[in-house]
């Protein structure tokens, strides 16, 4: 199809204006301007700037979940691999990072309290990537790096929170200290 390249231009403009100043502070015209597109495309495939959020942060989320497939993957031990997950997270957004920050979190504290469509993907999205991680958890249960009593979900949940909140602080420090106290504290005192 002729027109793709243009949608999924859009898309990616859009994700990358939305990581840097967020949605509200991003206008059509800087979407539009930014990708040389002009208005009447934008709206050939997207009804609202809210339907092209959406379809903005579906990318956003395929995106991070092929990352998360496979830094998660592999032969080595579950819990070196979740590290080596989040330190190539905390690399790519934290506060050293040309654009910090998660868009999901940006997009939570931004949508989610009053765009119902948005919050409920956003949720579904979390619930995606603790499930990757409880699967991770999961393993090194079976391996017996983690106690058989550990409940992988609530601490795949934990552990993302935890992240988020560092991460939120880290960008509002701009000092990584906080992801360095999360990423100590989680996996040196939590998963040793």
């Amino acid at each position: 199809m002729q027109d793709q390249p243009t949608k999924q231009h859009l898309l990616e403009v859009g994700l990358r204006l939305f990581r840097a100043d967020g949605y509200t502070a991003t206008g059509l015209n800087e979407i539009l301007a930014e990708a040389k597109t002009p208005k009447g495309s934008f709206y050939h495939y997207f009804a609202t700037k809210e339907a092209f959020a959406q379809d903005v942060l579906e990318l956003y989320v395929q995106q991070e979940l092929r990352r998360a497939a496979t830094l998660l993957a592999g032969d080595r031990q579950p819990l070196k691999r979740l590290r080596r997950y989040f330190e190539d997270l905390i690399q790519i957004f934290g506060p050293a990072s040309p654009t910090p920050g998660c868009l999901l979190g940006k997009l939570s504290l931004e949508l989610a309290p009053n765009t119902p469509a948005l919050q409920s993907q956003l949720h579904a999205a979390f619930a995606e990537w603790q499930g990757a991680i409880a699967a991770v958890l999961r393993e090194a249960i079976h391996r017996h790096d983690l106690s058989g009593a550990t409940k992988p979900d609530p601490l795949a949940a934990f552990l993302i929170n935890s992240y988020e909140g560092a991460l939120l602080r880290s960008t509002a420090d701009r000092s990584t200290a906080a992801l360095d106290t999360f990423l100590y504290y989680a996996l040196d005192v939590l998963l040793k």
